[in-house]
């Protein structure tokens, strides 16, 4: 399974941006999505995920800004990302759970700027 991921750019505080990754095979067989970020200095922290049975989970920090979807027959999730704030600013990973394992894409940078 491979990820693409993209959308990243700069914005100013307050704007929105959002993801795109695109798996190289459909859903089928996918446990969960989800997306990652990384600031400099910081671990890799869970952003929001979404499990094939429908359940979704975000972060505390990006509740109520922040939504993920699937697109099932691009074989996409998205990260809609609103309100955004200079903490927002990361490398921003897209991950799948597919026969117990996972997969990453390539990160995508996301600087907000205050």
């Amino acid at each position: 399974v491979q990820l693409q991921a993209s959308g990243g750019g700069l914005v100013q505080a307050g704007g929105s941006l959002r993801l795109s990754c695109t798996a190289s095979r459909n859903f089928f067989g996918f446990s969960a999505v989800g997306w990652y970020r990384q600031a400099p200095g910081k671990q890799r922290e869970l952003v929001a995920s979404d499990t094939t049975g429908g359940s979704t989970n975000y972060a505390d920090s990006v509740k109520g800004r922040f939504t993920i979807s699937r697109d099932i027959a691009k074989n996409t999730v998205y990260l809609q990302m609103n309100s955004l704030k200079p903490e927002d600013t990361a490398v921003y990973y897209c991950n799948a759970l597919f026969n117990g394992y996972d997969y990453w894409g390539q990160g995508t940078q996301v600087t907000v700027s205050s």
